[in-house]
């Protein structure tokens, strides 16, 4: 377990799935935490109650990571609310799927928007706070690294993009002592992709373990990152995928 205590977290999307565990996960290593939410306040809501149970502060923020003043705003309002920002978790995501043919403009810009201008503006909002042992964490996807089937081009073309991202800021910002990394989770069991799901058997025999991860798996990885242990890994690209990728 890392310890966090004192330092203060951003998650965004995070009211539900890994976004929720993250939060969560950062809570219990001592950090308050503050998360934005689109199409849910109640689901938020419960995930600050949860934190405020843990004996931290929370903040449920209501942003659209497609909206550039919205997410700056968020940035904004997490350390008017909480005090400062140590961490932040570009979690928010979008899953366009189908033919790329059939991909329309409002389409194609919203996953752009969300998976990739949304990270570069929240970072850029949260540098001028982030002092020496500041940590920047995108959320990508295996599937950036390894398309293994078709329909999901334009969701893996919008999560590769992290990597330059990533590996660009680990250099701008490493002289300051801020990690900046880069999390692939593979098949996760969440309401948009259960386990028990039609597809998940074809999805479990995909990996080298013959498993789902839990979105706990996830935040276990984040929270190694953000942590004091995590201070020399910067600019990586870690998969959490049960070996679908090996």
């Amino acid at each position: 377990m890392s310890d966090l205590s004192g330092r203060v977290a951003l998650v965004t999307g995070g009211s539900r799935g890994i976004g929720a565990a993250i939060a969560l996960r950062l809570a219990r290593d001592g950090a308050d935490v503050a998360l934005t939410y689109v199409s849910s306040p109640e689901r938020a809501a419960a995930v600050v109650r949860e934190i405020e149970g843990l004996g931290r502060r929370g903040v449920a923020i209501h942003a659209d990571s497609a909206d550039p003043t919205a997410v700056t705003s968020a940035v904004d309002a997490t350390v008017e609310q909480l005090g400062r920002l140590d961490v932040l978790v570009n979690n928010a995501g979008v899953f366009p799927f189908g033919p790329f043919e059939k991909v329309d403009a409002d389409e194609l810009d919203r996953a752009i928007a969300v998976h990739v201008r949304a990270a570069f503006v929240a970072a850029q909002a949260a540098s001028p706070h982030l002092g020496p042992g500041g940590r920047i964490i995108n959320i990508g996807s295996n599937l950036a690294e390894f398309v293994g089937r078709p329909g999901i081009t334009l969701y893996a073309m919008t999560k590769s993009a992290l990597t330059g991202l990533t590996r660009g800021l680990a250099r701008e910002l490493g002289p300051r002592g801020i990690t900046v990394n880069l999390v692939h989770p593979g098949s996760t069991d969440t309401d948009m992709n259960p386990a028990d799901s039609p597809h998940a058997d074809a999805q479990r025999a995909q990996t080298a373990l013959g498993r789902y991860q839990s979105p706990d798996d996830v935040a276990a990885t984040v929270a190694h990152l953000a942590g004091d242990d995590g201070r020399t890994i910067t600019g990586a690209a870690l998969l959490v995928d049960s070996g679908a990728n090996a």
